[in-house]
């Protein structure tokens, strides 16, 4: 076999760890016997895109960013990797008084930003986040309404289940809160239920191009009657590396309570993410629900959750008939008054179902109805603490399990909290407490959770902690594992809270071994 037939094959192999997929043929069009035990190998290269933080000048941002030390294959040293979050090159802005226009398509099909050149220069060349090697947490810190939008991309052992989380913290103001996002890695498309352009409401939502070329972005709008009337909403230009803030209520006349965002791309990839906030609840971040399904999981209700509303919207062709069910402590409950939801093809649903957990944490299980088809859902919740002018709202989108591992970045010595669930079968779990960003020994725990339970507890904490840490969430044995972290930063009596769902991490791909009689190719 020759030096390029080699090079041939090894370059195959580096790209089905970066996607996950190999398919080998041979030069004169034969095909490779298919392999019948894939490996499982790190992914190579990840990206991540954070949003802008707030618009307040009163928000304080801290980024902790961590990559979890490899188990099954891989390397726990960092050498020649990288991992590095830096500015977009603009977060595209009207002006402040006129914020509604922001991400609007101009006549010509550029922005202001594009015609003056300030889309084309990063404010700055440095790294906001950057991360030294697995296992260690890094924190960074920004202050204001400056702090832009962030784009990463991380490589070798540094990339596998590579994570960073955006906590900030809103102290006064119709946007006050705490507003927490793990960033995202870009798609191109992507569904929100949950959002609203109800008059109190200010949603936006933002959207980050990581590439070399500009995307050119649609956003629909589905509220209760169905698609409503849209204005600039078709053809959004986000350039090369910037952010788009594109406030929802001037994309359509027609207000309503709850709204379905959809989001895709004609062309290019962006990461998405909703920015909910109201006059009297506060604001939280909204990140896309897991894809559309005939069920669902939607973890980590917070035991004192004074309200809970349940938004769906059924993509497909046909109308969904749901069987709503929470998982508490105990198990498997039909919560009264709220056991059932009917969406309607290309509408949104909600059901409002007050205080559900009734002082015990849970999850929701969406299912069908007995004896209706597995018609495919989206689905989220906004979760409500507190009352009156000291109430707070944070979001629950519908998450994929954890099966091979996930992790939660920025957790503190007092506040967070791990809700685990198991829909079916009884699982086992292992929870690893990083070491902190600023010092601590790392700590292990594994919790059973029985099945049709909800499990929430305070983590482990790392010996001798300083700063915050990470937590990785790996099932080890029984059914599939949900997962969800809370975080509670009370502040002047408002307590003030912001939930993130653990997906998996996908820091391992499948690449099926190649088996095939290479003597075609030629010595």
């Amino acid at each position: 076999m020759n030096r390029t037939t080699l090079s041939l094959l090894a370059a195959v192999t580096s790209l089905a760890a970066v996607t996950g997929f190999a398919a080998l043929t041979a030069p004169d069009g034969g095909t490779a016997t298919e392999a019948t035990a894939p490996s499982r190998l790190p992914v190579e290269r990840s990206s991540l895109l954070c949003p802008a933080p707030a618009t307040s000048d009163l928000a304080e941002t801290v980024y902790t960013s961590y990559t979890p030390r490899s188990g099954a294959g891989g390397s726990s040293s960092s050498g020649g990797s990288t991992a590095e979050l830096r500015p977009s090159v603009a977060t595209l802005r009207g002006p402040a008084d006129d914020a509604g226009k922001a991400g609007e398509e101009k006549k010509d099909g550029k922005d202001e930003a594009e015609k003056d050149g300030s889309a084309k220069k990063p404010p700055s060349d440095k790294p906001v986040v950057s991360l030294k090697q697995p296992g260690k947490p890094v924190g960074a810190k920004a202050s204001g309404s400056a702090a832009p939008a962030l784009v990463g991309t991380a490589t070798g052992s540094l990339a596998p289940g590579w994570t960073t989380q955006q906590t900030t913290t809103v102290s006064a103001g119709s946007g006050r809160g705490v507003l927490g996002v793990n960033c995202t890695a870009p798609d191109t498309d992507l569904w929100f239920p949950g959002a609203s352009i109800a008059k109190d409401r200010q949603d936006y939502v933002h959207l980050t191009n990581p590439d070399d070329t500009g995307a050119l972005v649609d956003i629909e709008l589905y509220g209760k009657d169905g698609a409503l009337k849209s204005q600039l909403s078709d053809g959004i230009q986000v350039p090369a590396g910037a952010s788009v803030p594109v406030l929802l209520s001037t994309l359509t006349a027609d207000p309503a309570e709850d709204v379905t965002v959809h989001v895709t791309t004609r062309t290019g990839r962006v990461g998405a993410a909703v920015r909910g906030a109201g006059d009297e609840t506060g604001s939280d971040w909204l990140p896309a629900s897991a894809d559309p399904a005939g069920t669902l999981v939607l973890p980590g209700i917070p035991a004192d959750a004074t309200a809970v509303r349940l938004v769906a919207f059924a993509p497909g062709d046909d109308d969904a008939e749901l069987k709503v069910r929470l998982a508490s402590a105990t198990g498997t409950i039909n919560p009264a008054g709220a056991e059932s939801l009917r969406v309607k093809s290309g509408m949104t649903a909600s059901l409002d179902m007050k205080d559900v957990t009734k002082g015990e944490a849970g999850s929701l299980l969406l299912s069908p109805a007995e004896g209706a088809p597995a018609s495919p859902v989206v689905a989220a919740l906004q979760v409500t603490r507190g009352k009156g002018d000291k109430q707070e709202i944070a979001y629950i989108p519908a998450t994929a399990p954890v099966t091979e591992r996930a992790t939660a970045a920025d957790n503190r010595a007092k506040g967070s909290l791990l809700s685990l669930t198991a829909p079916g079968e009884t699982a086992q779990v292992k929870v690893t407490a990083s070491a902190g960003t600023e010092g601590g020994a790392q700590a292990v725990k594994t919790y059973t959770v029985k099945g049709g339970t909800t499990l929430a507890v305070s983590p482990p904490v790392p010996a001798g902690l300083k700063g915050s840490y990470a937590l990785t969430v790996e099932p080890q044995s029984g059914g599939p594992v949900h997962a969800a972290r809370t975080l509670l930063l009370p502040e002047d009596g408002i307590q003030m809270f912001t939930i993130q769902t653990l997906p998996d991490d996908r820091g391992l791909v499948a690449v099926p071994a190649a088996q095939q009689d290479l003597s075609v190719l030629g010595d």
